[in-house]
């Protein structure tokens, strides 16, 4: 895609209405609609958000992220951001003031978030990406963001089986996963 075409799905995507009950994302010059969750997946989000100590982190939903260099603005599942640093309003919030994105897996967005979402989010040098995953009923801390575009990774990589503690450095906390679900009669993928 050029550059003029992702300008112009930038541009379509800034004053786009989804449909009740569709999340919908940038992810680079490509418009995604999604289904609302599964409650699996909304409950995980939940109980994540309510591990975040307040005093310090804002735990938010639905926050568009403008990722600079790339025509993503994705929707991450969890947004964590130190209060201090928090604009006053806006529909997007600059990766630079971003802590930790959280993204839990959906039947149908696997390779999204491991993999697009995964080069984005260090493109963006967001220091935290966390992939809850009810399929494979674990986490993947990925922490180290280097790179740029499409060859963008995260150097540092923690598996965390549900049940286990799971530490984050970068916050100062360590997550209870125990309450963490999972998807069932859904097939096991290859990732991470």
């Amino acid at each position: 895609m050029t550059a003029v075409d992702e300008r112009g799905v930038a541009e379509f995507f800034e004053g786009f209405e989804p449909p009740d009950g569709l999340k919908v994302e940038l992810l680079r010059g490509e418009i995604v609609m999604m289904a609302s969750p599964d409650l699996v997946h909304n409950l995980i989000v939940l109980l994540t958000e309510r591990q975040i100590p307040l005093d310090r982190w804002y735990p938010l939903q639905t926050q568009d992220v403008d990722i600079v260099g790339e025509a993503s603005e994705p929707v991450p599942d969890l947004v964590v951001v130190e209060r201090d640093v928090l604009p006053a309003s806006g529909r997007l919030l600059p990766c630079r003031l971003i802590t930790m994105v959280v993204e839990v897996v959906s039947k149908t967005s696997v390779q999204r978030d491991y993999e697009i979402k995964r080069s984005i989010y260090a493109a963006g040098a967001v220091p935290v990406y966390l992939v809850v995953d009810p399929i494979m009923a674990q986490c993947v801390l990925l922490t180290k963001p280097v790179g740029k575009g499409e060859d963008a990774d995260y150097r540092r990589q923690e598996i965390t089986k549900f049940g286990a503690p799971l530490v984050v450095e970068d916050l100062g906390l360590e997550l209870d996963t125990s309450e963490f679900g999972t998807f069932s009669d859904v097939k096991p993928h290859r990732y991470p």
